[in-house]
């Protein structure tokens, strides 16, 4: 245990309310009694900690009628350190350059305690790990903008290119929440051009603009409602329920998610049903998709024909393959 660990416990154990012994410091440190002596003796001298020795408990305290004591400056445990480089390294992946500006001192200096402490920063970051799936990377500049807005509540003027019709417009917002859903960002907005709450993805706004404006405030009662009412990102109150059919073996993943908190999921069987609101079927049908024959939609008929139309789109390019003369393929739906 190096001395920085030490002084940690030894004020937590000055701050309790039996003062310590110093066999119990000794015990508790797992130290020599000449070195509680000098980590004692440091605190007092180089800390200004008012450590007195009481005669009538044979143990140390803090004194006390000396102002309340505490460690100065950025002071943490071994533990402390390993799980703030952690915190660190994960919101580094999360939103890429974000932070570095801004606690490039602190992790330097976060680096040397461990150092000091026989620990390596790096096996730190190499032992957490998280991994982004289909990011879209945004620019951390424009990414401070719109996070700034949106936590001050000032209005924003942005360029933003949808992917439907690859045109861009001109629009005042007024953020109301900065969403990170699988692995990307989004801005909630009420949109002056459209009168109503819209979703922007972070990746497709093009310029940003901070205005004088104070942002008009949405309740958050009805963000939830809009947010939440529906599978997926898609905003909106939910216009019908998938009723979704696994297999026994996709079920030991799927009866273990959560798609939507209003989700009803029950055994059939030997197969395992799954319901849940949607307002929008789009990612809920690449959801559907990616399981392939191990589920099929049992309702809304809408969507049931909507999955076996992509399916046998799918299933045709592999016929195409195998035998040029099967014809040319139909149109996939699933184009957007």
């Amino acid at each position: 245990m190096n001395r920085a660990e030490r002084i940690f416990r030894l004020h937590r154990c000055l701050k309790s309310r039996q003062p310590p012994s110093l066999a119990k410091l000794m015990d508790e440190l797992e130290a020599s009694r000449a070195t509680i002596n000098r980590d004692l003796e440091y605190m007092r001298l180089h800390m200004g900690a008012p450590i007195t020795y009481d005669r009538d408990t044979n143990g140390y305290r803090y004194a006390a009628d000396a102002p309340e004591f505490e460690l100065p400056g950025l002071w943490f445990n071994q533990s402390e350190l390993h799980a703030l480089l952690a915190c660190e390294q994960l919101l580094e992946e999360v939103q890429p350059g974000l932070l570095s500006p801004y606690i490039g001192p602190l992790r330097a200096r976060i680096r040397r305690l461990l150092e000091q402490g026989g620990t390596s920063a790096e096996a730190v970051s190499t032992r957490v790990l998280l991994r982004s799936v289909a990011r879209r990377d945004v620019d951390p500049e424009r990414f401070a903008t719109v996070a700034a807005a949106a936590v001050g509540q000032r209005q924003l003027r942005i360029d933003y290119t949808g992917r439907a019709r690859e045109r861009t417009t001109t629009r005042t917002v007024h953020p109301q929440r900065l969403v990170r859903y699988r692995d990307n960002w989004y801005l909630v907005a009420w949109c002056e051009h459209a009168a109503d709450l819209r979703i922007f993805s972070l990746d497709r706004i093009t310029a940003a603009e901070p205005l004088d404006a104070q942002a008009k405030d949405v309740p958050s009662a009805e963000l939830d409602r809009n947010l939440g009412a529906s599978f997926g990102i898609f905003a909106g109150s939910a216009r019908a329920w998938a009723v979704l059919r696994f297999t026994a073996h996709a079920a030991r993943w799927v009866e273990a998610e959560t798609w939507h908190t209003d989700q009803i999921g029950q055994w059939r069987g030997n197969a395992y049903e799954l319901q849940v609101p949607y307002s929008d079927a789009r990612e809920l049908r690449m959801d559907i998709l990616k399981y392939g024959p191990e589920v099929e939609v049992v309702a809304p008929e809408e969507l049931r024909s909507e999955i076996a139309r992509c399916l046998n789109s799918a299933a045709a390019r592999y016929r195409s393959a195998e035998d040029p003369a099967a014809g040319s393929l139909p149109e996939s739906p699933a184009g957007e």
